[in-house]
């Protein structure tokens, strides 16, 4: 099914996924998840395993929502300056970009 990113619903699939992957692994989270939610770093939710899961998962959503393959552990998000992976807001921002990039494509 492919449809536009609407504003949201990419943060929204992250959260969700987020949410998931707590679940699984036994992680406490806040009731409350937005775009400031610390995902990766001092004071982030996850660890370097946890962090791939949840890259894989958001991947794999947005490939279903959208019908179009991302790519969001690549060179390029590894080796910028800023981590894409801070922030639920960081990640939704690439995840977008990259989103954006391959449907021009």
């Amino acid at each position: 099914m492919t449809h536009e990113p609407q504003p949201g619903q990419i943060q929204e699939i992250i959260v969700t996924a987020t949410r998931e992957l707590a679940a699984e692994q036994g992680i406490e989270i806040a009731k409350t998840l937005d775009a400031e939610t610390r995902l990766f770093g001092e004071g982030g939710l996850l660890d370097s395993m946890a962090l791939v899961s949840l890259v894989i998962a958001v991947e794999q959503a947005v490939e279903e929502k959208y019908g179009t393959p991302v790519a969001l552990a690549d060179e390029k998000a590894l080796s910028q300056r800023s981590s894409p992976y801070r922030t639920i807001g960081t990640l939704c921002a690439y995840a977008a970009q990259e989103l954006a990039a391959r449907r021009k494509a």
